[in-house]
């Protein structure tokens, strides 16, 4: 499990690699805001392209899971790397940050169906731990570009490229040669495209996958805004960029954190209560952040409590589906939860940047509320299914 959370570390770390690095970007290619806003959708929309192309085909129960993970990460850092080395302007860079969404559709769910295969009852707690994984390498570009911020070696955006692309093939490395999947899933199973859309007509998942849906309604547009929010609050104090991008890292930190916590109480007391709580709590959090906008210090702190609580319930979700799902295609059914979590966040990334402009950072976050209310209706109507007593050896 440790060898897993560290490869899915190390390459989700592409992710977030060019968004983290937008205001450099934006200088030197002169984008507008909206084409900032693609750095991060083109990556999502090739995940949501890649996740209901292997869902479809149940590419994650039909081979081994490493095996796909490995393949995944090194296609990953290369698209990452052809970046810096090919791209002079925004459109190619969308191109391939596009592919390297699609790569990273083979590296975050199937990771969950082989830390799945390795857990029963604590289930919660260990998929907790591979999503703080993926909190963690999500925030490992920021970290970098403070790190980089002092070497002249070459430009700054470039470092980090470089260095999660790197990452990336150590993770690819780790997958192929100490990652095996476990004894609690089948190992392979046939082909089957009805599976794909199981998620939806079966009630107890549609309703984990409903739940889902509104914590990803909230989670991205605030991983790839609130560190531009710091960053202007820092700025306007007088604090350097690099104390913002520490910050930046120290939320993604928190959540890491979170992640695997809530795991251990939700093994414990349920995934329902755990997933409400956290919801409840980043609700309230996209309430009141903006008001602090011009209080750097407070607004950090905000920061960190919405960093813990924005991610604290993604793994119950997965977890969740996981368990109530038939144990033959649970690769799929975790693609086709994350492919269309994530083509929602396209729909709040792109309207943040549009509503920045028209309403700034004090109000832009009230757009994410729908998304925990939504998450909370949900997972209340499925505490009370008579299925949900699948779910974390009956603790709903």
């Amino acid at each position: 499990m440790f060898f897993l959370a560290t490869a899915v570390l190390l390459s989700m770390s592409l992710w977030f690699s060019a968004s983290a690095v937008v205001p450099q970007l934006a200088e030197e290619w002169s984008l507008s805001t909206s084409m900032q806003a693609w750095m991060t959708m083109s990556v999502q929309l090739g995940f949501v392209a890649g996740a209901l192309f292997s869902a479809i085909l149940n590419l994650s129960d039909r081979f081994s899971a490493p095996r796909v993970v490995a393949f995944s990460a090194t296609l990953g850092a290369i698209f990452n790397a052809c970046i810096p080395l090919f791209s002079e302007g925004p459109e190619s860079a969308l191109v391939f940050r596009f592919l390297t969404g699609a790569m990273l559709a083979g590296v975050y769910p199937p990771g969950m169906k082989i830390m799945a295969s390795w857990c029963k009852e604590d289930r919660g707690k260990c998929i907790g731990m591979l999503v703080a994984a993926l909190t963690l390498g999500s925030g490992m570009p920021h970290l970098l570009k403070a790190l980089s911020a002092a070497s002249t070696a070459l430009p700054m955006w470039h470092q980090v490229l470089y260095g999660t692309s790197v990452q990336s093939l150590i993770a690819a490395a780790i997958a192929l040669f100490l990652i095996q999947s476990g004894p609690h899933l089948g190992q392979t199973a046939q082909f089957d495209w009805r599976q794909a859309t199981s998620g939806l007509t079966d009630r107890p998942t549609r309703l984990a996958n409903f739940g889902y849906f509104g914590h990803m309604w909230e989670l991205y547009a605030m991983w790839a805004w609130v560190p531009v929010m710091l960053l202007v609050s820092y700025r306007a104090a007088g604090y350097s960029d690099t104390a913002a991008g520490l910050a930046a890292f120290g939320v993604f930190a928190a959540g890491g954190a979170g992640s695997f916590l809530a795991g251990i109480w939700a093994d414990k007391i349920g995934r329902t209560r755990i997933t409400s709580i956290a919801l409840g709590v980043s609700g309230t959090c996209c309430l009141i952040a903006g008001l602090f906008l011009n209080q750097p210090i407070l607004l950090t702190m905000v920061c960190l409590i919405w960093g813990v609580a924005v991610i604290a319930d993604s793994a119950q979700f997965s977890a969740a589906v996981s368990e109530l799902a038939d144990s033959r295609y649970v690769g799929t059914a975790l693609q086709v939860q994350t492919s269309l979590g994530f083509l929602l966040t396209l729909v709040t990334l792109q309207l943040t940047p549009i509503l920045i402009d028209k309403v700034g950072f004090e109000w832009v976050f009230l757009l994410l509320i729908p998304g925990p209310i939504v998450g909370i209706v949900s997972m209340l109507k499925l505490r009370n299914d008579p299925r949900s007593s699948q779910m974390a050896s009956g603790n709903r």
